[in-house]
């Protein structure tokens, strides 16, 4: 059989980090590497750069088409399924993704055969069960299978993005690309998708190392939900780097307690090529990260910046907007992020995200139409906010990212750091979505 994988492109609408960034889809390689293990073909195609599904699709005469998606993706990828079944109606249509994973309903479609809640645990027994010529009613059964926390599957099939991969990058690092080492978070923030994908688990080291290996790229973004897990495991994935002479670049997320507390292991990470941490920050009021649930403190944030900035790595930090804030929030923000040294910040309304805690309280606040997936992106409001009108909210937003990351030292670290052929690309970037920001700013049109 044939199998085409897609990536889906963002709907024109969603404002999201692919204008700084765009990441090489590991889910799909994952997925072609188990099918062609299987004895099936795969061809992978990655819409943010090549545009045209419908030319993708009639490059070869497929059996079933798969795609991924997050919860902004999800009208897209129903519109795919659409054009797909129109195309040819045998067609089995797939989807994957770690929406489909938590709130596998949102998928549900009379164009989406499948649903794989229990992603690629699930995936081989529904292509088992193609090859069988199950019924359809079987087909979603096995996709529904449970996932397990003993992740063997073989090494992410890297050849099936060849051609896209001069294109992949990570916000100032070019030719990048991605590798997971755990699944899941050990934490349960409330307002975090990632908490709810299962159990933590981690993979062996020794094929993380092996994985790494075979990257040609110079640059890695380790996509982990939290890489700061234990000091042991530091240690021993810095002595398999030195013992196979594995040099490279990596970027990773991590939490701001471990920071605080280890300093000498980011000292012993910074010695290995690690050049940034995204660190949830979240916000600057002690008050809203008790709301959270993010079982840190704003003295704990502030130290684990600090010591990042003494080893010489960049703290990219992820700043929650909330919609009870006043003009002086914002100015009290801005203060606050300008009191470190290059403050690179990812400031967002605060989203209720669907299968979260913080959904099921605040559902009944949300006035955006829960249909149109591509405003759930963190950027938009989705929620009215109490104490100024949505159209100042937006500009606020705006204010404060041009009074710190994006303010005219920022704009010269950058260059500096990074090299000018990176500071035009994050610039460009900057201004597209900058461009949607000031016509929301003009034209809010929030629930409608």
């Amino acid at each position: 059989m044939k199998f085409l994988l897609v990536k889906p492109n963002p709907h024109k609408n969603s404002i999201n980090l692919q204008s700084f960034m765009i990441c090489e889809p590991l889910e799909l390689e994952y997925a072609a590497a188990v099918i062609e293990q299987m004895g099936h073909t795969a061809d992978v195609v990655d819409l943010v750069i090549d545009k045209s599904f419908l030319g993708a699709l009639k490059a070869d005469n497929y059996d079933v088409v798969a795609f991924t998606s997050y919860l902004v993706h999800i009208g897209v990828v129903k519109e795919y399924a659409e054009q797909a079944k129109r195309y040819n109606p045998r067609l089995i249509t797939v989807v994957g993704g770690v929406h489909c994973e938590v709130v596998p309903e949102d998928l549900e479609d009379a164009n989406i055969d499948v649903v794989l809640s229990g992603g690629l645990y699930a995936l081989g027994g529904v292509v088992r069960g193609i090859e069988n010529g199950e019924s359809l009613e079987n087909l979603k059964r096995l996709g529904r299978a449970p996932k397990g926390c003993d992740f063997q599957f073989t090494h992410p099939n890297r050849a099936k993005t060849a051609k896209y991969r001069q294109f992949y990058n990570y916000i100032y690092h070019d030719r990048c690309a991605t590798i997971k080492t755990s699944f899941s978070c050990a934490y349960d923030c409330d307002f975090c998708f990632c908490t709810r994908l299962g159990k933590y688990h981690e993979r062996p080291l020794d094929d993380v190392i092996s994985e790494l290996e075979e990257i040609e790229e110079p640059n890695v973004f380790i996509v982990d939900d939290n890489f700061l897990s234990s000091r042991t495991r530091i240690r021993e994935f810095c002595r398999l780097l030195d013992e196979r002479g594995i040099k490279k670049t990596y970027i990773a997320f991590g939490r701001a307690d471990f920071i605080a507390k280890n300093e000498d292991m980011i000292a012993l990470l910074a010695r290995h090529g690690f050049d940034a941490f995204f660190v949830g920050i979240e916000s600057f009021k002690t008050s809203e990260l008790g709301d959270y649930n993010k079982r840190t403190s704003v003295d704990v944030n502030n130290r684990a910046v600090r010591i990042l900035e003494r080893n010489g790595l960049q703290c990219y930090s992820g700043l929650i907007v909330g919609f009870d804030w006043t003009r002086e929030d914002f100015d009290g923000l801005i203060n606050y992020l300008n009191r470190f040294e290059h403050p690179m910040v990812n400031i967002q309304p605060i989203t209720p995200i669907k299968g979260t805690p913080f959904y099921e309280r605040m559902k009944d606040k949300i006035v955006e139409d829960e249909r149109r997936y591509e405003n759930f992106d963190m950027a938009h409001a989705v929620m009215l906010p109490e104490k100024m009108s949505v159209r100042a909210f937006y500009y606020n937003i705006v204010r404060a990212y041009l009074k710190t990351s994006a303010s005219a030292k920022g704009r010269r670290y950058i260059k500096e750091r990074y090299g000018k052929a990176v500071y035009r690309r994050v610039r460009k970037g900057a201004a597209k979505i900058a461009m949607q920001y000031f016509k929301l700013i003009l034209k809010p049109n929030i629930g409608r």
